[in-house]
């Protein structure tokens, strides 16, 4: 089993969430306040390269577009669950997040009111979780909470109190080298968020374009993943049009990069280096449309998305 999980699968009613002890695990936390227009990122990408583990940390901040990066030795993550320890400078569990930076920067945030992941049997990869060796897999386990908390950037401290709260987690044998992926739970009249992945992979000796689309209304949880769902993605510089059908769902996604882009930090294993070949606009636009059949669930915009693509 513990092979079979470092190949990057899951047996189902597992917890996708926990570390596979993969080549690369990484973990991603995304902070909006949308009454102060601003979003905070924190990321960790860990790494397997002897004599061990290590991992690139990162913090952005809109507005301003501020990046920290710091790389750190004696790196792990939790197998039962998601969390994450990195050399004293970060320690993670599913609802507490501290972040400490050089220079005192860092950020201390508790989570509450959490809207976790509410399918038990598979995770967001839906059926490919059970294959073990493919590029790459992705589940996001938090899909809404409240953070308690603060920011210490610069010289400033930035109250994240009632900021709303996403996670998710990817892993593989390494970072892709192409792929897409956008965020927001940013909505005006309705308590939800989206997220959706994805990229080129090979399943077998078939090469195909996979791309996973989630979305929380509410209660309400879909996931539409292939091969039970059809999904399209043209991205290209500065859009991102996806959409997914499923027999019941349809789902429409149109992202605008809205000129709020930062250059982020991939993890290079086997070399304990890391490259800046992310590319994620902060505060982007996104639309969404969400059908049941021929009757619209929900149809609005946000100007405080997160949407990513690999650099130029």
């Amino acid at each position: 089993m513990s092979r079979y999980r470092r190949r990057g699968a899951d047996l189902p009613f597992a917890n996708p969430a926990g570390d596979h002890a993969a080549s690369f695990e990484g973990y991603y936390w995304r902070f909006t306040d949308e009454s102060r227009k601003r979003v905070v990122i924190v990321l960790a990408g860990l790494s397997r390269t002897e004599p061990g583990r290590w991992a690139v940390l990162a913090m952005a901040v809109h507005p301003g577009g501020d990046v920290r990066i710091a790389k750190v030795d004696g790196a792990e993550g939790d197998p039962a669950e998601f969390g994450v320890r990195a050399d004293g400078a970060l320690s993670a569990s599913p609802y507490r997040l501290r972040l400490a930076l050089a220079g005192g920067e860092g950020l201390e945030v508790e989570i509450t009111e959490p809207h976790e992941w509410s399918r038990r049997s598979l995770g967001a990869s839906g059926v490919a979780q059970l294959i073990p060796g493919l590029e790459q897999y992705w589940h996001p386990h938090l899909l809404g909470g409240r953070a308690r908390g603060e920011m210490r950037f610069g010289d400033a401290r930035i109250d994240l109190d009632g900021a709303s709260v996403y996670a998710e987690k990817n892993w593989g044998p390494r970072f892709p080298g192409r792929w897409w992926w956008g965020q927001t739970d940013a909505f005006e009249g309705i308590d939800g968020c989206v997220a959706f992945a994805g990229g080129p992979m090979r399943v077998g000796g078939l090469a195909i374009n996979a791309t996973l689309v989630v979305v929380r209304l509410g209660r309400r949880l879909l996931a539409l993943a292939p091969p039970f769902a059809l999904t399209r993605a043209d991205v290209d510089e500065g859009e991102w049009r996806i959409r997914a059908r499923s027999p019941r769902y349809s789902v429409e996604i149109q992202g605008e990069d809205a000129g709020s882009g930062v250059a982020l930090p991939v993890p290079v294993p086997g070399e304990r280096a890391f490259a800046l070949r992310s590319h994620q606009a902060l505060a982007g636009r996104l639309s969404l449309t969400v059908r049941q059949g021929r009757r619209v669930l929900y149809r609005g915009e946000s100007t405080l998305a997160g949407l990513e693509r690999p650099r130029a």
